[in-house]
C-alpha cells in the first residue's frame, strides 16, 4: 500500500487525476485546491461544474484550514457517525472555486479508509472524491464495473484494492447551516 500511496500522491501534487479506492465505492479524485486538476474530473465524469463533488479530509484537525468556522453540531456528527457521513459544511476557503456550490458550501467526509488518510498525509491536501463513472449513470459497486474510458482518461489507477466485490454502503449526508441547524439529506 505505502507504494501505491506514494504513486497516487506524486500524481496529486503534481495537478494529475487519480481513480482510487476510499471508505465507500471507487472514486476520481486531484487536488481539492488546484482549479484546473478539479476541472479535469469535471471533463472525465462529462458533468457540469456547478454539480459540485465532495471532499476527503483525514481528520477533523483539517477543517479549520478550509472553513471559515466549524460548527459543533458537525464535530458531534463526526465523533458520533458510525459509518461514512459526508458533511455540507458553510463557509468553504481556500478550495478551488469550481468546487465549492453557489451557497459557498462544500461537502466534506473525514474518511477512515487507511490508503485515503495515508495519501491525504503525505499530500496535506484534501482530495476530491466523486463516484467513477460518467454523470447520470450508475455509480459501479467495484473496481471491476468501471467503464475503460474512465479508467483510460485518469492520470493513474491506484493498484489497491481492487478485487474487492463488496458492495459498500453510501455516506450518510447531513447539512450544517450557519445557524447549526442540521438538515439529513440521505440517512
Amino acid at each position: 500500500m505505502v507504494e501505491e500511496v506514494r504513486k497516487a500522491g506524486s500524481h496529486i501534487l503534481s495537478g494529475g487525476t487519480i481513480l482510487y479506492p476510499t471508505d465507500t465505492i471507487w472514486g476520481l479524485g486531484c487536488d481539492a485546491t488546484n482549479q484546473d486538476a478539479v476541472e479535469r474530473i469535471y471533463g472525465i465524469k462529462q458533468r457540469l461544474d456547478h454539480k459540485s463533488m465532495l471532499v476527503l479530509m483525514d481528520s477533523p484537525l483539517m477543517l479549520d484550514k478550509y472553513l471559515e468556522w466549524v460548527p459543533e453540531p458537525a464535530l458531534e456528527i463526526i465523533r458520533s457517525a458510525v459509518k461514512p457521513t459526508t458533511v455540507i459544511y458553510p463557509g468553504a476557503k481556500k478550495f478551488a472555486p469550481n468546487l465549492v456550490a453557489g451557497d459557498g458550501t462544500i461537502g466534506i467526509r473525514i474518511t477512515s479508509d487507511p490508503f485515503c488518510q495515508q495519501l491525504i498525509k503525505l499530500t496535506g491536501r484534501p482530495i476530491v472524491s466523486t463516484s467513477a463513472n460518467i454523470s447520470g449513470q450508475r455509480s459501479p459497486a467495484n473496481f471491476s464495473e468501471i467503464e475503460a474510458i474512465i479508467k483510460e482518461q485518469v492520470d493513474h489507477v491506484v493498484n489497491w484494492r481492487r478485487q474487492e466485490t463488496n458492495l459498500p454502503p453510501p455516506s450518510t449526508i447531513i447539512k450544517v447551516d450557519r445557524q447549526g441547524r442540521i438538515t439529513v439529506l440521505r440517512p
